[in-house]
């Protein structure tokens, strides 16, 4: 449980482990349920258009996210997984405290985790930024 009370429902768990084991869930988006006292997943999807996904956060609110990142720079296809918290400038303030509270409990229950990426906008969030990100020494 985190600071802010939050619990990550069990499902989160089954769709991260999905996602990491068996490598047919491509990314898995959550979000918190309507008490804003569970986080629950909001959708899981197997599509490797990355743009696809950047489709599923929302424009105003608040998500977490993991995303099976997949790249090459010339000595093969690798893959990390990133674990992205989504907190648009124009969400309400008190969606991203809570957000922002319950961070370190989602992120310590997906034990696995690449990269940690934090955006504002969709530009920290574009595939060459993540690429950046992911591929940093």
């Amino acid at each position: 449980m985190s600071l802010s009370g939050v619990k990550v429902a069990p499902e989160c768990l089954e769709a991260f482990q999905e996602l990491k084991l068996g490598k047919s869930v491509r990314y898995v988006v959550f979000k918190m349920n309507d008490t804003k006292t569970e986080i629950v997943v909001e959708k899981k999807n197997t599509d490797k258009d990355y743009d696809t996904f950047l489709g599923e956060l929302p424009e105003k609110d608040c998500r977490y996210a993991i995303y099976d990142f997949e790249y090459n720079l010339g000595e093969g296809v690798r893959n990390k997984i990133c674990f992205i918290t989504w907190a648009p400038d124009v969400a309400p303030i008190k969606s991203k405290m809570v957000y922002a509270s319950s961070k370190d409990t989602i992120r310590r229950a997906l034990t696995g985790v690449g990269s940690d990426i934090q955006a504002t906008d969709f530009s920290e969030v574009s595939y060459e930024s993540v690429l950046e990100k992911v591929t940093r020494k």
